[in-house]
């Protein structure tokens, strides 16, 4: 909660809440339509039209079929339930110095909860490592759009190099699945790193799971391209340390960039190919790019194909 922040982190979510509202005042100028607005009216059932009501949700493709004028029941007529999933693992603090990717990804889960908030749609935050640190459930209420800040303030300033944060993906994503329990939006913040090599497989699961349970699921993987995934380092010896363990390695970049280029271009493209076999929307975001040339244009995006 707000009272929990020092001074100076009180000052930094402020300007927070003030970049997330700059950037959604001049996203949604000229704009017609949402790139989120109702998504969450679901169909649940036929009734008999009675005589005299609004003509608006009579179904007339099945009029066509049973000469009888029956009206579409909704479940629902809420505005957008939007659940933002932040990976809080040590790797995310990559690069150590300037714009990392978790505050890249912070930026990013602000505009989108300002956005939401001027849609009076309903925001969640989940916030993972080894296990979920967070969970809230989705809601449009102006005290809990200002706690979410809070928190995106909070962590902003929690790190620390000592805590070796270490990220469980595969059983985050399964909890949140388990926890979300009306169809939303998931958006997904991370650089679906695990801990634990070799469980590619069981990521995808937990990533299918979510599209099981019926929600619309956003991921942005977060990286920073030069190194992470081109290995852009000078030629001269290095010694890499491992965020999440504390494994060190002297290695020289030359001797391995080739086979560790192949490796992370193999992984991402499997990443997006499953992203697309199960209708997640799988967006590449190089933190150098700065979020407002990663984020708007998806929104744009999303706007036309509407």
């Amino acid at each position: 909660m707000a009272d929990e922040l020092k001074p100076e982190e009180l000052r930094e979510f402020s300007r927070l809440e003030i970049l997330a509202n700059q950037v959604v005042e001049g996203f949604i100028t000229g704009l017609h339509k949402s790139p989120f607005h109702g998504f969450s009216v679901e169909f649940a059932e036929h009734r008999i039209y009675n005589t005299g009501e609004s003509t608006r949700h009579i179904d007339w493709k099945l009029f066509g079929k049973t000469e009888k004028l029956f009206v579409k029941k909704f479940e629902e007529e809420t505005n957008l339930r939007c659940q933002v999933v932040i990976d809080n693992s040590s790797s995310m603090y990559f690069p150590e110095k300037g714009l990392n990717k978790m505050s890249f990804s912070i930026q990013c889960a602000a505009v989108l909860i300002q956005l939401l908030k001027r849609q009076r749609d309903a925001a969640g935050l989940s916030i993972f490592s080894e296990t979920v640190n967070l969970h809230t459930q989705a809601k449009s209420t102006p005290m809990h759009q200002k706690m979410l800040f809070n928190e995106l303030g909070k962590i902003y300033h929690a790190y620390s190099p000592e805590q070796r944060k270490r990220t469980f993906t595969v059983e985050a994503l399964h909890a949140i699945a388990d926890s979300i329990h009306k169809r939303s939006l998931v958006v997904i913040f991370s650089d679906m790193f695990d801990s634990e090599p070799g469980r590619e497989n069981e990521i995808f699961a937990a990533l299918q799971h979510l599209k099981h349970n019926k929600h619309e699921v956003i991921l942005f993987h977060v990286t920073d391209k030069d190194t992470e995934e081109d290995f852009k380092f000078d030629n001269r010896p290095y010694k890499f340390i491992d965020m999440e363990s504390g494994d060190e390695v002297k290695v020289h970049p030359s001797e391995v960039r080739e086979n560790y280029v192949t490796a992370m271009n193999k992984y991402r493209k499997e990443l997006m190919l499953r992203c697309r076999q199960y209708q997640i929307d799988f967006v590449e975001a190089d933190i150098k790019q700065g979020f407002r040339q990663i984020l708007l244009p998806y929104l744009v995006k999303r706007i036309r194909m509407q």
